[in-house]
């Protein structure tokens, strides 16, 4: 049971960002386009990946799977601070 609310927690944030991005799309057509444009860097992909594994090696004797979720998160905000300043 424990293991599930842990997980809980960055599905919640990743479900807010994705809807914070959805009400500035509808605000501000293209807006979307330009935040999410991130995925398209291979700078952006590589540290995100770097990111997510070491997130997911120091905190899987802890957590487990939730480990694995919050590398994930935690590699999606790495590759949008690097793809934003790159681009």
């Amino acid at each position: 049971m424990a293991d599930e609310t842990s997980v809980l927690m960055p599905v919640i944030i990743v479900a807010a960002l994705v809807i914070r991005s959805a009400f500035t799309e509808i605000r501000h057509p293209g807006s979307a386009r330009r935040e999410w444009a991130f995925i398209t860097s291979r700078r952006a992909m590589a540290a995100a990946g770097v990111v997510a594994v070491a997130v997911t090696a120091i905190g899987w004797s802890q957590a487990g799977w939730a480990a694995v979720a919050w590398a994930l998160l935690a590699g999606a905000l790495s590759a949008y601070l690097i793809g934003r300043n790159s681009g």
